[in-house]
C-alpha cells in the first residue's frame, strides 16, 4: 500500500470502522471508495475493510512474484535473434567486439576495474555456497590487479567473497557496498591487516541478525529455500524452490518484513535481497572507492564496472551520469540497463579481462621501447 494516515475507531455497533485516509490504496478504484463524512473521514464496514486489506496484500504478493519471475530468466538454448534482440545488441554491443573502441577511449586515463562476483566471475549455481570461480579466472583477475586498481563489489558478505576469490591485493565491497575494505599490506589476507574503509549500516547489524534467524525458521516449510546472512543484508535464495511455491515464499518474507519498516526488499537473479533503507548501494560504493583512490574529481580516470544483476544498475547509472568509463552487463537476453556494452557469460568476462591485460602489457612494452630509444639517442648526441 502507499503511505497513508489511518485513524481507526469502532462504532457502537462494533460492525464498522471510521478511517481517515490520504492517498490510500485500500480501494482499488475510486468507485469503491465510500462517501466521506465531515472531517475527511470515511466509514467502512469492518468486513469490507478487512477484504480490501486482503486484496491489496494479495496484489503486493503478486507484484513480488512477477518481479521474481522477471529477474529469473530460464536457462534455455538461445533461439535466433529477434528484431528486439538485434536492436538491443546494436545499443549494447559486445565489449569483445568493441574492444579497440573501448581501449582507445581509455588512452591517457587510469582504468579502475569494478567486478560483481556471482554471474560475472563465477557462474550462477543452484547452491550459492558452491559458487566457485575457476583457477583460470582467479589467475586472470590476479594479473588484472597488477595493472589496474581492482574491486569486487557483491551482495555477498565480504568475508564470503574473499573466501571465493582469495586475492589479497583487491578491494572488497560486500553487502552491496555496505562493508568495504582495501588491500592488505602483506601477501596473505588477515582480518586485522586491513583497516575498515566503510561500514555505513553498522547500526542495523542486530536487526539484520534478528530477521535472519526469523526467516531461517519460517522458511523451513518451503523446500529448496535458502536464507543467507550477508552481514549487512539478507539473501533469500529461491533458485531451488518450485515456482508453484514462490507465492508461499513471498508471503512468508512479507509477513516478516512488515514488522521491520527500516528494511527494504529488492529482487535479484533468483534471490530476494533484504537490506537497510539507507541511501547506499553499489553505485555509492563505486563513488566511495574512486574517492578513496584519489579519483573523486579527476578527469583522467576511466572506471569500468562489469555485473549481471539488477543491483549493478546503480553502479552503471553512476558511470553514465558521470560521463566517465562505462558499464558492461553480463546477460544472454535483452534487459533494460544503463550499461553501455554487454557480455553473455562469465567465460566472455574472462576473455575480455585477458584481452585488457594483454593490451596493457603490450602498451607498457611499447612505452619501454620508446623510452629506451630516447635514452640511446640522448647518449649518442654530441655534447
Amino acid at each position: 500500500m502507499t503511505k497513508q494516515n489511518v485513524v481507526v475507531s469502532d462504532t457502537k455497533s462494533g460492525m464498522a470502522i471510521t478511517v481517515a485516509v490520504s492517498n490510500s490504496s485500500l480501494f482499488m478504484t475510486a468507485a469503491q471508495r465510500p462517501p466521506a463524512v465531515p472531517g475527511g473521514y470515511i466509514t467502512i464496514p469492518r468486513k469490507k475493510l478487512h477484504h480490501n486489506l486482503e486484496i491489496n496484500g494479495a496484489a503486493r504478493i503478486n507484484s513480488w512474484v512477477d518481479s521474481m519471475r522477471a529477474s529469473s530468466p530460464t536457462h534455455i538454448k538461445s533461439p535466433p535473434l529477434s528484431d528486439h534482440q538485434s536492436s538491443w545488441m546494436v545499443q549494447h554491443p559486445s565489449a569483445l567486439d568493441m574492444f579497440e573502441q573501448i581501449t582507445n577511449a581509455s588512452k591517457g586515463k587510469q582504468i579502475v576495474m569494478f567486478l560483481d562476483y556471482d554471474g560475472t566471475l563465477s557462474p550462477i549455481v543452484e547452491d550459492p555456497d558452491r559458487a566457485y570461480m575457476s583457477d583460470q579466472m582467479r589467475d586472470t583477475v590476479r594479473k588484472l590487479a597488477r595493472h589496474f586498481p581492482t574491486a569486487i563489489v557483491s551482495g555477498r558478505c565480504r568475508d564470503k567473497v574473499y573466501n571465493f576469490v582469495q586475492l589479497a591485493e583487491l578491494y572488497y565491497a560486500g553487502s552491496h557496498g555496505m562493508d568495504i575494505k582495501g588491500p592488505s599490506k602483506g601477501s596473505k589476507y588477515k582480518e586485522g591487516s586491513q583497516a575498515v574503509l566503510c561500514q555505513p549500516a553498522s547500526e542495523f547489524l542486530p536487526m539484520i541478525d534478528e530477521v535472519y534467524k526469523t526467516l531461517v525458521e519460517k522458511t523451513k516449510s518451503t523446500p529448496g529455500a535458502k536464507v543467507e546472512n550477508n552481514k549487512f543484508c539478507i539473501s533469500v535464495h529461491f533458485r531451488c524452490v518450485d515456482e508453484k511455491k514462490w507465492i508461499e515464499l513471498a508471503q512468508v518474507v512479507r509477513s516478516v518484513m512488515k514488522e521491520y519498516p527500516k528494511l527494504q526488499l529488492n529482487q535479484g537473479r533468483k534471490v530476494l535481497e533484504i537490506r537497510p533503507t539507507i541511501k547506499w548501494d553499489k553505485g555509492k560504493a563505486l563513488e566511495f572507492l574512486l574517492e578513496s583512490l584519489g579519483y573523486a574529481n579527476c578527469t583522467n580516470v576511466f572506471p569500468v564496472y562489469i555485473g549481471d544483476d539488477r543491483t549493478d544498475e546503480d553502479a552503471f547509472k553512476v558511470l553514465r551520469d558521470r560521463g566517465q568509463g562505462f558499464g558492461i552487463l553480463v546477460s544472454k537476453i535483452p534487459k533494460d540497463t544503463n550499461a553501455s556494452y554487454s557480455l553473455q557469460e562469465p567465460s566472455e568476462v574472462m576473455d575480455f579481462l585477458q584481452k585488457l591485460v594483454e593490451w596493457k602489457r603490450m602498451s607498457l612494452k611499447r612505452q619501454f621501447r620508446v623510452q629506451r630509444r630516447l635514452q640511446e639517442m640522448k647518449v649518442s648526441l654530441p655534447n
